[in-house]
């Protein structure tokens, strides 16, 4: 079973250097554990997605150019997320503000190559279907 995730859920990339905490703004009046729930909607860069300190992908191209400026050694620049769409799968059966819930299975790409992930679902005692 999957953890509902809340508002303040930790959640790294897989090109950051640094984990982030989810804001929830999808949905104000559903709690779980006190916190509002979040759903697959929550996938704003900045406003939802928050940036993971520094950006190792060399598909951004602000890595790219530091990098080659640097004749080719990595050099990793300030992350800023690019969300391609909404978490996938998330809970289909379980809605919240006619959305689909988040739970900590789930993942958002961004368009330079990270996979985002849930590692603390913020709370541990909701679990969705």
């Amino acid at each position: 079973m999957a953890n509902q995730v809340v508002m303040g859920a930790m959640m790294s990339c897989s090109f950051g250097t640094a984990p982030g905490s989810l804001l929830v703004t999808s949905n104000q009046t559903v709690l779980s554990s006190g916190m509002p729930a979040a759903t697959i909607m929550d996938f704003a860069p900045i406003a939802n997605i928050p940036p993971f300190a520094m950006c190792t992908s060399i598909a951004n191209p602000q890595v790219a150019s530091a990098t080659a400026a640097a004749f080719g050694v990595l050099t990793p620049m300030p992350c800023v997320p690019v969300t391609t769409g909404p978490w996938v799968p998330g809970a289909p059966t379980c809605l919240i503000a006619s959305q689909p819930a988040l739970t900590d299975s789930s993942q958002c790409f961004c368009a330079w190559g990270g996979v985002i992930q849930i590692s603390f679902a913020g709370q541990a005692t909701e679990t969705v279907a």
